[in-house]
């Protein structure tokens, strides 16, 4: 058998990982030592376009793989995908593809939900990775983040500012989209509605007294507000700014 290079090694810790890895995990995670050759492999992925390296909650660099489909994996960490069973609610699935999001989704507001997936995985005591569930119908479902057990559902919005009227249409259908998919799995999953300024969570709110706000209640999803990095959360307004140009 043909020994794992270092490199290798790494990118499979960072397929099979429930969240990105800073450089000391990564470390631990292949015992590849020092930790500067994995800093060092890693600034070169980076380099490469295979891996991205962002601050973490704690403001350490931490590394994602975004592109999983132009990556060799070793066939260890490969594991097929398995339903969620429409008949027994018994609930499994398989990490969702990073790099499949709706077109004006920048790459800044990705970067910002994954952080924000971090700190509510740390407020919630769970690690939760964006997610693929297919229901025995054949339906696939993304979404933003669950843990392994499927015990936690979460939706997020990295959106900076108020929302105009289309942006809380799309929030409430990702979110129907969460309460529908949490009535196959059995038990019923915790549903978050994950966002990271008061300003775009205001409408989703009991406070605000509208319909929306009432009906996410009424269906079980709790409205969480995260406190992003100051860094990431420019970066996020200034995505927003170009977009809306």
């Amino acid at each position: 058998m043909v020994p794992t290079s270092n490199r290798q090694r790494i990118l499979d810790a960072l397929h099979q990982g429930a969240r990105p890895l800073d450089d000391d995990q990564l470390s631990d995670a292949t015992q590849i030592f020092p930790r500067q050759q994995v800093n060092q492999i890693c600034r070169a992925l980076e380099r490469e376009g295979v891996i991205r390296r962002h601050p973490g909650p704690h403001q350490k660099l931490v590394n994602v793989l975004i592109q999983p489909a132009a990556v060799k994996v070793s066939a260890r960490v490969l594991q097929p995908p398995t339903s969620v069973s429409d008949s027994k609610g018994q609930s499994t699935g398989a990490t969702a593809d990073p790099t499949a999001f709706p077109p004006g989704h920048s790459q800044e507001q990705r970067d910002a939900e994954q952080v924000m997936l971090e700190l509510l995985g740390q407020q919630l005591g769970v690690a939760l990775a964006p997610t693929r569930i297919i229901v025995a119908a054949g339906t696939r479902v993304e979404v933003d983040g669950a843990d392994a057990d499927r015990r936690v559902l979460v939706e997020c919005w990295a959106h900076q500012g108020p929302p105009k009227v289309a942006q809380r249409h799309k929030v409430l259908a990702d979110t129907l989209k969460l309460t529908w998919i949490a009535t196959k799995i059995q038990p019923r999953p915790q549903l978050y509605l994950c966002l990271s300024d008061p300003l775009a969570a205001k409408p989703f709110l009991p406070t605000s007294k509208s319909w929306a706000a009432q009906a996410l209640l009424d269906l079980g999803v709790t409205i969480a507000v995260v406190d992003l990095p100051a860094d990431t959360r420019d970066k996020v307004r200034a995505a927003q700014q170009r977009q809306y140009r």
